[in-house]
């Protein structure tokens, strides 16, 4: 959209990616004059690049119980009033394709450039204003007033809000940017850590598990009491998948993960009925009926586990479902924020409105999306809570 030379706006949005998009919009509506500037030189990076390029856009199973936060009853309003049917009601009627992959996850059947070109097509119906390349140097706050000091001049505004994301892939823009902007005017701002992301080991398992590089397998992990039933794929530099990215949100240095390498099956069960009809079977020989064949062959060699069931006794057969039921792995750490798909932690939302979003000692600022104390899970609820909170800001701002 061509910027204007106007510099007085209702409202400016700092952040053009997902929750910054859907308030502008949402403003745009009820007739304010609203402005989004962002660093970037397009908009909705992070869009384009999600769910493997088709965007994870909801969940139509999303609930509460699906974030995390320090203040877990925050989300609740913001989620209620914006529903994943809200969103797919406004994705259909752009007649974006979509299809369900895991339970309620909806992806688009061709490109996530759909769903952007959708927000950008309701900001432009809106009247929104989208400005790019436009640095925030500074923001003051005089005569109730927000004055933004900007590469492209200084801009004033009734109501800011701030959009800007977390600290999770660098190399798209990210920084911590709306973390500054929140301390500045006081309020608190929680540890983050990097969410949805992949785990490294240290070099003797990495070494060990070398073979099995891009295999992927069902299992359950799990951490601190929860648990998530996912693939788990083997990397080059550790552990990934669903499943790996699912608890790493809940992991913290120093923590074991515990692996069931076989969660639909009674491993202990299962090999003594073998050995009593088989005695000849072996271990590998049972895990390449329930494992990918790589797997199943690497880990009984790691394990030692040699010569036919016949020769196991009970305590033997004990030992080797336990390892396969509770394969304790110690990670050295996580990727980081250089392939997180979140950050953990942020503003403190106790410090917010959950009905508007606004920093309840600055009523006309507002912090949205992922810079807030709010992550979903992964499966496309961290979309929802973008739209959810984008919408409840743009109601009110």
């Amino acid at each position: 959209m061509a910027a204007s030379s106007s510099t007085q706006y209702d409202v400016i949005i700092i952040g053009a990616g997902a929750a910054g998009l859907m308030c502008a919009a949402t403003a745009g509506y009820r007739g304010r004059k609203v402005l989004v500037i962002d660093q970037a030189n397009k908009p909705g990076k992070k869009i384009l690049m999600s769910g493997g390029g088709r965007c994870n856009f909801t969940n139509l199973n999303s609930t509460p119980s699906n974030f995390l936060s320090d203040n877990p009853h925050f989300c609740i309003s913001a989620l209620k009033r914006y529903t994943p049917q809200n969103f797919l009601d406004l994705v259909e009627r752009h007649g974006i394709e979509h299809e369900e992959k895991a339970a309620g996850q909806l992806f688009c059947k061709d490109s996530a450039k759909e769903i952007l070109a959708m927000l950008l097509t309701e900001c432009e119906w809106a009247g929104a204003e989208i400005r790019m390349k436009t640095s925030v140097k500074s923001i003051t706050r005089s005569a109730g007033d927000f004055r933004v000091n900007t590469s492209s001049g200084t801009l004033t505004c009734e109501s800011l809000v701030i959009a800007c994301g977390g600290l999770s892939i660098p190399t798209m823009g990210a920084t911590g940017f709306g973390y500054e902007v929140a301390r500045q005017f006081g309020l608190t701002v929680l540890p983050t850590r990097a969410g949805l992301v992949p785990f490294t080991l240290h070099p003797e398992l990495k070494q060990q598990l070398a073979p099995l590089s891009g295999v992927s397998c069902p299992v359950e992990a799990s951490c601190n009491n929860h648990y998530f039933r996912e693939p788990m794929l083997v990397t080059h530099r550790g552990l990934s998948g669903p499943s790996m990215l699912q608890i790493s949100s809940f992991w913290q240095p120093g923590n074991p993960l515990t692996i069931n390498l076989l969660p639909e099956r009674n491993i202990r069960e299962d090999l003594e009925s073998l050995r009593k009809q088989k005695p000849q079977s072996t271990i590998a020989q049972y895990l390449i009926q329930h494992l990918p064949k790589r797997f199943a062959q690497t880990f009984s060699e790691l394990h030692r586990w040699e010569g036919p069931l016949q020769n196991y006794k009970n305590s033997d057969l004990e030992r080797v479902s336990e390892t396969l039921g509770q394969w304790t792995v110690k990670p050295a750490g996580t990727e980081g924020y250089r392939t997180a798909e979140v950050t953990l932690g942020g503003v403190d939302t106790r410090q917010l409105s959950s009905k508007t979003m606004a920093a309840l000692e600055h009523p006309n600022l507002y912090f949205i999306g992922e810079v807030v104390d709010v992550t979903g899970h992964l499966g496309g609820h961290n979309f929802q809570w973008a739209w959810a909170s984008g919408v409840a800001a743009g109601l009110a701002v």
